[in-house]
């Protein structure tokens, strides 16, 4: 008789799996500061990025309905995995444990573009800092998006924030700070 213990295998539909990567930059206003706004995020994540459209009115900030006022980048697939061991060197691969919600999703901040180890501080540009967003999902997810047959995700299949915690830590080697 074989007397080693086997080693119970994961259900590969149970582990979860980064969805996207979303990396905004909010600038508040149109014109040249949103161009370099725009060239900054494109240089490095490598992607072309979108302008993010304001949605109300405000006479203190000059914002008017539908008036651009910022970028965005959505990353999928192992660019999100190398964007994200690059991110999480800028901030010393510590991430705050508020940084986690209920639903196992993750959002960090990045005070100055200037941390990323590409970028070089140029004075015509000035300093951006952006806000990154990390969605997760398991296999399966898909029935909650499809048209037809749409159903709800059970409980025991939703992830939550113990289960990214602990992805983040396996796969990044990231440290969770209270």
């Amino acid at each position: 008789m074989n007397t080693k213990k086997a080693s119970p295998k994961k259900n590969p539909m149970t582990l979860p799996l980064i969805e996207k990567v979303t990396i905004n930059i909010g600038v508040g206003e149109a014109g040249e500061r949103l161009g370099k706004a725009q060239s900054v995020l494109e240089d490095i994540t490598k992607q072309k990025s979108i302008q993010t459209l304001s949605r109300t009115v405000s006479k203190d900030l000059a914002l008017r309905k539908r008036m651009p006022i910022g970028c965005k980048v959505t990353i999928r697939g192992s660019d999100a995995n190398q964007f994200l061991k690059n991110a999480f060197e800028t901030r010393d691969n510590k991430i705050a444990d508020y940084a986690f919600d209920k639903q196992g999703n993750m959002s960090f901040g990045i005070p100055d573009h200037t941390l990323f180890k590409s970028q070089k501080y140029n004075p015509d540009i000035g300093i951006f800092g952006m806000d990154v967003c990390i969605t997760m999902e398991k296999p399966g997810y898909r029935i909650k998006r499809r048209r037809i047959q749409r159903r709800k995700i059970h409980l025991r299949h939703k992830i939550d924030s113990e289960e990214t915690k602990k992805f983040f830590t396996d796969t990044f080697h990231l440290e969770v700070v209270e």
